[in-house]
């Protein structure tokens, strides 16, 4: 059996496709040629798991997981030391602190480029409105313009589908990283801990609280870069159309405090969600468990009627 299983692992390694993204050349990168067979497949077809490429080493799971245990390990030791409780975001900035923060750069290129493309236009449409056939310095000038616009936005194009990308995939591997800690914290668990966890509740962090570092990573990097463009943007506002522009602003100082509130709101409620979830999930693993006791006492009615309540 074991020799079975063990010939079963090493075909399905040799069966994986090898990530074409570590042989791909730059131009390939730069423009995420390297999947193009595998959208051609699912042009043709719906896509299947051996159509998938082989996970990089950089994003494998005990990778990733034995980093940050590193990373949590000392920050465990710090904390007895300074006799303080130890701090999972500490770990997590130690851990990739660096590497986010690169990103922060191609974050702040964007935002300079979309700020630049409307200057351009500005200029180009002053252009048309004082159109003189005879003057070719401003004829050159629209040129440059128009070439400004064209280069600005295809750098747009490559700058954001590159941040994306990056910083999704640092957040892919906060999260890939987190659940190989979990799982490994939930296979450890002495018996009076396992009393104390529920099921749902490991279930409920494997799948839902662990993606919100895909959200925070994609997000973290405006609330430095916000308050740069709104200066900037203000500034040009009001060289355009004067104090009028104020107006604007006002609506905005009006409504950051309403979207606060709201955001506030919406996490009691998700966390009120995340208790029910946990019920859930709890009362739907006893009734599987206890299936046949269910079934020898003829106690389907009784115990569907549970189920119905609280998937309600």
């Amino acid at each position: 059996m074991l020799a079975w299983c063990h010939c079963t692992m090493e075909q399905l390694k040799k069966d994986v496709k090898c990530n074409p993204s570590t042989t791909a050349n730059f131009f390939s990168r730069m423009f995420f040629c390297w999947v193009t067979p595998l959208f051609s497949i699912g042009n043709k077809r719906r896509l299947e798991e051996d159509d998938m490429y082989q996970v990089l080493p950089d994003d494998a799971s005990q990778g990733l997981g034995e980093e940050l245990q590193r990373y949590w390990d000392k920050e465990v030791r710090m904390a007895a030391k300074e006799l303080r409780m130890p701090k999972l975001t500490k770990a997590i900035v130690k851990c990739y602190g660096k590497p986010y923060a690169v990103l922060g750069i191609f974050s702040f290129t964007v935002e300079v480029v979309k700020v630049i493309q409307p200057v351009f236009l500005g200029k180009l449409i002053q252009y048309f409105e004082k159109y003189d056939p005879d003057n070719m310095d401003a004829l050159y000038e629209a040129f440059g313009y128009a070439a400004g616009i064209s280069l600005s936005t295809v750098a747009l194009t490559v700058l954001q589908i590159h941040y994306y990308y990056h910083v999704l995939r640092t957040g892919m591997k906060i999260r890939v990283a987190m659940c190989h800690m979990i799982y490994k914290k939930a296979l450890c668990l002495s018996s009076a801990a396992m009393g104390r966890t529920t099921t749902g509740q490991i279930v409920n962090l494997l799948s839902n609280d662990v993606n919100r570092f895909d959200e925070v990573t994609t997000n973290l990097h405006y609330l430095w870069i916000a308050p740069l463009q709104a200066v900037v943007v203000i500034s040009l506002l009001w060289y355009e159309i004067g104090p009028s522009c104020l107006a604007g602003v006002a609506v905005l100082l009006f409504l950051m405090p309403l979207q606060t509130m709201f955001g506030k709101l919406f996490g009691s409620l998700r966390s009120k969600t995340a208790v029910l979830t946990d019920s859930r999930i709890r009362t739907m693993n006893e009734v599987v468990s206890g299936i046949r006791i269910i079934k020898m006492y003829a106690w389907e009615k009784p115990f569907s009627a549970l189920v119905n309540e609280v998937r309600r």
